[in-house]
C-alpha cells in the first residue's frame, strides 16, 4: 500500500474514531496532496507525499516557535499534535553517524574540494536523504566538510 492509500486508510480510521484532530490534520494534508495533483498535473508518488509532508511539519515547527516566544502555549500545543500526526507517517530517520557518512560519501562521489561545490554535494544528498533527515542540518554538516 502507497503512502497516499495510507492516508487515506487513516483518515478513514479517525472519522470512525471520531479522532477530531488527528482528522483535522489528515484532511489538511490530503487538501495539500490534492492540490499540488490539480496544479501540477501529476500523480502523486510516495516521494512527492513526503515532500508535503516535509513541507507541513517545517511549517509547524515554525509556528511553535512563534506561538511559544509570543506566549500562546495553546496554540503551540494544537501545532504540536499536528506535527506528531504528520511525523508519524515520514520514514524513520537517521542518526548523526550515518548522515556524515552519506555527506562523505557524496563529497567524494562529486570531486567537491570548496564551498563553491555545494550545490553539486546537496543536488547527490536531496534525494538519498529526503525525509530522513532534517536538510538544514545536512546542509550545515556539507559546508563543515567542504571548508575543512
Amino acid at each position: 500500500m502507497g503512502l497516499k492509500e495510507q492516508i487515506t486508510e487513516d483518515m478513514k480510521a479517525a472519522m470512525r474514531a471520531k479522532d477530531t484532530g488527528k482528522l483535522g490534520t489528515i484532511r489538511l494534508l490530503t487538501a495539500a496532496m490534492k492540490q499540488k495533483e490539480v496544479d501540477e498535473r501529476v500523480e502523486l508518488t510516495d516521494a512527492h507525499v513526503l515532500a508535503i509532508i516535509e513541507k507541513m511539519i517545517k511549517q509547524r515547527k515554525d509556528s511553535i516557535s512563534q506561538f511559544e516566544a509570543g506566549d500562546r502555549q495553546d496554540l503551540a500545543d494544537i501545532e504540536k499534535a499536528e506535527l506528531a500526526v504528520l511525523a508519524a507517517y515520514m520514514p524513520a530517520g537517521l542518526s548523526e553517524d550515518e548522515i556524515k557518512a552519506e555527506v562523505q560519501a557524496a563529497v567524494a562521489a562529486t570531486g567537491a574540494a570548496g564551498a563553491q561545490d555545494m550545490g553539486k554535494v546537496m543536488g547527490v544528498l536531496k534525494p538519498k536523504l529526503a525525509g530522513r533527515a532534517d536538510m538544514t542540518a545536512v546542509s550545515a554538516l556539507v559546508k563543515a566538510a567542504l571548508s575543512s
